[in-house]
């Protein structure tokens, strides 16, 4: 039997509003299982979380051979004469970037700038719940 989410989960797994989860499935963009409370079937879910990204990497415009591209908006900006810290909120990620105060002038990052944040690392460490 394959998963299926309740309408909240698939709600937070997107990174979107239980209302816009009940649209789309109105819209029929997402199918239901016969489960009562409905359910959103887990591939049909992973295919729409594809199509997300994918039409928030075509909006930015930039092509890049990194596939861990977090789109967000700027909610943090902490910038000395030398050094920045900069903080994005892509959906229900924070990712937050060291680098220098220069490079925050000249892309002109500010606080509500939609930015995209680009992740290459050789360490990815994972995390079981407690």
């Amino acid at each position: 039997m394959s998963a299926s989410y309740k309408i909240a989960l698939a709600a937070d797994l997107l990174g979107v509003s239980d209302d816009t989860v009940r649209r789309w499935v109105d819209q029929g963009v997402l199918p239901v299982t016969d489960a009562s409370p409905a359910e959103i079937p887990g591939e049909a879910l992973a295919r729409h979380a594809i199509a997300l990204a994918k039409s928030a990497e075509d909006a930015t415009g930039v092509r890049s051979s990194a596939r861990n591209r977090f789109t967000g908006l700027v909610t943090n900006v902490v910038m000395d004469t030398v050094a920045a810290q900069v903080e994005i909120q892509a959906g229900p990620h924070r990712v937050v970037s060291l680098m220098t105060a220069e490079a925050v002038r000249e892309l002109g990052l500010e606080v509500g700038s939609l930015a995209v944040a680009v992740v290459k690392a050789t360490t990815v460490i994972v995390e079981t719940p407690r």
